[in-house]
C-alpha cells in the first residue's frame, strides 16, 4: 500500500468526514494506508504540504486571505468541503430557556481566538441586531484552557466546537443556548487543501473518490454508528456525547453529499470576513478553490 500523509488545522467531531475517511478502511479499500498528524506552530500545514511531508489537510478557505489580502498567489488551494455550517456553540453558566444574542452584551464571555470562528461569532451577533463589541471578551487561551477555564467558573458564556460544549452539559457546568452555524446558515467553513500539483497526481483522485464515499456515508449512517467508527479518535469524550454531538451535526446540516465548495457558500464567507474587517474586498473563489473540472489542469 501506499502512504496517503494526511494532516488537520484542528481535530474534534467536527471534522468526522475526515475522521470517517480514515478510520473506516476508505482509503485501504483503494490501496492507500493513512497517516494523521496535527498541525503545531513549530510544524504548520502550509510546510508540510510545500515539502512532501503531507498530502493534504484540513483547512478552511479563510485561511488563504491573508496572503490574498497582500497581493500573492497561492500554490495551496482548498479542493473539497468538509463543513457547510459553522460548527461553534455558545454555553451559558446558567440555564436560559429566552436566550437572546444580545444577552451576551456586558457578559464575559470565553471567545475561541481562532480568526474564522471569532468573525463568524461577531456576525452571527450582527444577524442578530447584537453587538459584538460589548461583550466582555475573555482570551483563556487554547481549546484545552478555554475549557477549563469555564469549568473553573471564569466567565458566563463560552464559545466552543462540538463536541467539548456538548460535554460541558453532559458534566452539569452549563447549557447550550445558541448555535452559531443555525444563525450563520451555509457558509464555506472548514474544507480539504492541498497544493496544485499534488491534485493532478492519481493519489488525489483515489482519495477524492474515497472520501465522497465516506461522505455520502455519514450523511446516511446513524450517528452511533460514526460514533463507533471515529471514537478512538477523541478518547476523552464520552461516547454518548459524541453521538449527541454527531446527531446535532447532521441536522444541522453541517454534512453535504456533493463535496464542491459552493459559491453561494463561499460568498457567505466573504460576507462575514468583510463585515469583520479581516480582508478589505472580496477575494475571486478560483483564487483559492480548486473545483473538480479544474483539479487536472
Amino acid at each position: 500500500m501506499a502512504t496517503i500523509n494526511i494532516m488537520a488545522l484542528r481535530h474534534s467531531a467536527f471534522y468526522a468526514p475526515l475522521l470517517m475517511t480514515i478510520n473506516g478502511d476508505y482509503l485501504a479499500r483503494h490501496g492507500l494506508d493513512p497517516t494523521y498528524s496535527i498541525a503545531t506552530p513549530d510544524n504548520p500545514i502550509d510546510k508540510n504540504l510545500h515539502a512532501g511531508t503531507a498530502h493534504l489537510s484540513q483547512s478552511a478557505p479563510a485561511v488563504s486571505f491573508k496572503a490574498l489580502e497582500n497581493n500573492k498567489e497561492i500554490d495551496i488551494v482548498h479542493f473539497a468541503s468538509i463543513n457547510n455550517r459553522d460548527g461553534f456553540y455558545l454555553t451559558a453558566r446558567e440555564p436560559s430557556e429566552h436566550f437572546k444574542w444580545s444577552d451576551l452584551e456586558g457578559q464575559e464571555v470565553l471567545v475561541d481566538h481562532l480568526f474564522q470562528p471569532y468573525a463568524t461569532l461577531r456576525y452571527a451577533m450582527h444577524l442578530n441586531g447584537a453587538d459584538f463589541d460589548k461583550i466582555k471578551i475573555i482570551n483563556a487561551g487554547s481549546v484545552e484552557q478555554m475549557d477549563q477555564a469555564f469549568r473553573l467558573g471564569q466567565g458566563a458564556f463560552v464559545h466552543q466546537q462540538g463536541p467539548a460544549p456538548q460535554q460541558l452539559e453532559a458534566d452539569g457546568f452549563g447549557q447550550m443556548v445558541a448555535s452559531v452555524g443555525e444563525a450563520i446558515g451555509p457558509i464555506a467553513f472548514s474544507s480539504l487543501c492541498a497544493t496544485r500539483d499534488w491534485l493532478k497526481t492519481e493519489m488525489a483522485e483515489v482519495f477524492l473518490a474515497a472520501y465522497q464515499q465516506a461522505m455520502l456515508d455519514i450523511i446516511e449512517m446513524p450517528a452511533e454508528k460514526i460514533a463507533e467508527i471515529i471514537h478512538n479518535f477523541l478518547p476523552d469524550i464520552d461516547r454518548d456525547v459524541l453521538v449527541i454531538t454527531l446527531d446535532a451535526y447532521k441536522k444541522l446540516g453541517t454534512w453535504r453529499a456533493d463535496t464542491e465548495i459552493s459559491t453561494k457558500s463561499y460568498e457567505q464567507l466573504l460576507n462575514v470576513f468583510l463585515h469583520s474587517g479581516y480582508i478589505t474586498k472580496s477575494h475571486p473563489m478560483d483564487s483559492c478553490i480548486v473545483m473538480a473540472c479544474d483539479r487536472n489542469k
